[in-house]
C-alpha cells in the first residue's frame, strides 16, 4: 500500500489579523506570509466546504476584510 502523503504545514499565522484591513492589502500580505492561496468571498456567498490546507478565506464587505479563516 502507498504511504499517506503528509500535508505541507501551514504559515504560522493567525487568520484574525486580517480582519479590518482593506482586501487589496490583505490579500497581498497573505501571500507574504506563506498563504498559497487567498480566496475573497462576498457576505452570503456559497461556497465549496473542502478544507485545503494552505488556503486563506477572507469575507469581504465595502472593501475591506469582515472575517477570516483558514481553508
Amino acid at each position: 500500500m502507498a504511504p499517506i502523503p503528509t500535508p505541507p504545514a501551514e504559515p504560522d499565522d493567525t487568520p484574525d489579523a486580517y480582519v479590518g484591513l482593506p482586501v487589496d492589502r490583505a490579500e497581498p500580505l497573505a501571500r507574504e506570509r506563506g498563504w498559497a492561496t487567498v480566496r475573497t468571498l462576498q457576505p452570503g456567498a456559497i461556497i465549496t466546504m473542502e478544507y485545503r490546507v494552505g488556503r486563506l478565506n477572507f469575507e469581504v464587505r465595502d472593501g475591506a476584510v469582515a472575517r477570516s479563516w483558514k481553508g
